[in-house]
């Protein structure tokens, strides 16, 4: 999917995770992760979204949780809090004392943790059932804390992928509101919902339903006189999409794949993001003039597509296709067109979300100024590898 830009964009990056497997400071199923060029990124996504206004948390699901880049981006790139997409990211996140911004989104909080995160400190908790919303409303008034409230909303029509659905629809607003009001420790902060942007067959980000969805609940609840809502509007926010959001009355974004330049934009244009990822596997053997090599990282809305292939002692690579998996199959081996020589290091560059994978994450920097440094291995989850 982003192969070509990658070779086109950032070659070195290429070159460096080569070198990593044949030194075997690597192992086959590893993305290689160019710090440098992820902080980049990342600084220009937030000097745009402080001259439009926009507030901006991190999301790192996508590459692992990965505790380092988090630190780098809040030190060096100034954004200060995270977005996590569930609460074990967050337990990652917070085990490093890392800020969190929002919590909750697309998975809830569990109820034995909400005391645990309310303790540690989330300026946000995204909530879409009466239940839960009872259950924040009794730690906050145990812990004397005031917490904001960013109200997911649903309705018929909207844009929802299996696995995320919940919410609030319009009509649940008046009990919501009641249900608010009779506590002193909370407070519609905002509302939210995903995605408010897609992809489109014209290759060009377009707004869904989502967003408008939003629109009737901030006048329903404006009419209820909530004000100053804060919008959440996440989805593929990049450079692109951060002026986008500020036009539509958005106030806060989440960029996550944008960081490493693979937003589906990314893959049919150059943007202001570069490339920063690349997958990197070890041909295992051949049958009936087709090539298998070492799975792991596969993920089936990746689009992955090509790989190139480097035979021992070459710099240049063959490009080949590669074979998209049946749902029924584990990604044990991915198999290309043609056959290649066992032991060749394979790259790829595809979508990509490494929590659900069962790949190691390698974070390098100075690859930029020609002087590479291995930071770290971690796996998917955030945990560091001491090999």
């Amino acid at each position: 999917m982003f192969l070509d830009i990658l070779r086109n964009r950032n070659p070195q990056l290429m070159e460096v995770a080569l070198d990593l497997h044949r030194t075997g400071d690597i192992l086959p199923d590893t993305y290689v992760i160019d710090l440098d060029t992820l902080i980049e990124n990342a600084k220009n996504l937030a000097k745009l979204a402080s001259q439009e206004g926009i507030e901006l948390f991190y999301m790192l699901k996508q590459i692992g949780r990965n505790p380092l880049v988090a630190q780098k981006i809040v030190t060096e790139a100034g954004i200060q809090k995270a977005v996590v997409v569930d609460y074990k990211e967050a337990l990652v996140l917070m085990s490093h004392g890392l800020k969190i911004g929002n919590v909750g989104h697309l998975v809830q909080i569990p109820t034995k943790l909400i005391e645990k995160i309310m303790r540690y400190g989330t300026d946000y908790m995204t909530v879409y059932s009466l239940e839960k919303l009872k259950e924040i409303i009794e730690i906050a008034e145990k812990l004397g804390v005031n917490q904001g409230l960013l109200l997911k909303i649903i309705e018929p029509g909207d844009c929802i992928y299996d696995g995320q659905y919940g919410g609030f629809h319009i009509s649940q607003l008046d009990v919501v509101m009641d249900l608010v009001k009779s506590s002193e420790y909370v407070h519609i902060a905002g509302i939210t919902s995903f995605p408010c942007f897609l992809f489109d067959d014209n290759q060009e980000l377009s707004v869904t339903e989502n967003y408008k969805t939003l629109m009737r609940a901030k006048e329903a609840l404006e009419k209820k006189g909530v004000s100053d809502l804060l919008l959440n509007m996440p989805s593929a926010t990049c450079v692109k999409t951060i002026p986008m959001i500020k036009s539509l009355g958005g106030t806060q974004g989440e960029p996550g794949h944008a960081l490493t330049g693979t937003t589906p934009l990314h893959a049919v244009s150059d943007q202001a993001e570069i490339p920063a990822m690349v997958y990197v596997s070890e041909v295992s053997h051949n049958l009936d003039g087709r090539a298998y090599f070492f799975g792991g990282g596969y993920y089936r809305r990746g689009h992955f597509q090509q790989v190139a292939i480097y035979q021992p002692g070459s710099r240049t690579p063959k490009i080949d296709r590669v074979y998209p998996l049946k749902d029924e199959s584990i990604d044990y081996y991915i198999t290309t067109h043609h056959s290649h020589e066992v032991g060749s290091t394979v790259l790829g560059a595809f979508r990509t979300q490494m929590f659900v994978t069962r790949s190691d994450v390698a974070i390098v920097s100075g690859i930029r100024n020609g002087a590479p440094v291995l930071e770290g291995l971690y796996d998917g989850l955030g945990n560091k590898i001491r090999r």
